[in-house]
């Protein structure tokens, strides 16, 4: 892979987000994770930050941005991550 392939992958991953209605950030992420969060949080896009567990409310873990109140915050199993997305209520998993 080439620097000049890195470029057009992220123009491509940059693009995406901007063009999303709606945004979910699954955690752990990766190297772009947080990159792509802080596009969507800029672009005003419907932004779902999931986690398995609680992390995403651990004083010592936790970022900020995270607690933006126009995010979503889920935490949980994937099945209710797409209740969330799809607006089917849950069992208490949404934070």
């Amino acid at each position: 892979m080439a620097l000049g392939d890195l470029r057009s992958i992220g123009q491509r991953e940059r693009d995406g987000v901007m063009g999303a209605d709606v945004v979910v950030i699954l955690l752990p992420g990766g190297k772009g994770t947080h990159v792509e969060f802080g596009i969507a949080i800029a672009q005003g896009r419907r932004t779902i930050l999931h986690s398995p567990d609680e992390v995403i409310n651990n004083l010592e873990t936790t970022s900020t941005f995270y607690h933006l109140p126009e995010l979503e915050k889920c935490h949980g199993t994937l099945d209710d991550l797409l209740a969330m997305i799809v607006g089917r209520e849950v069992t208490g998993a949404i934070v």
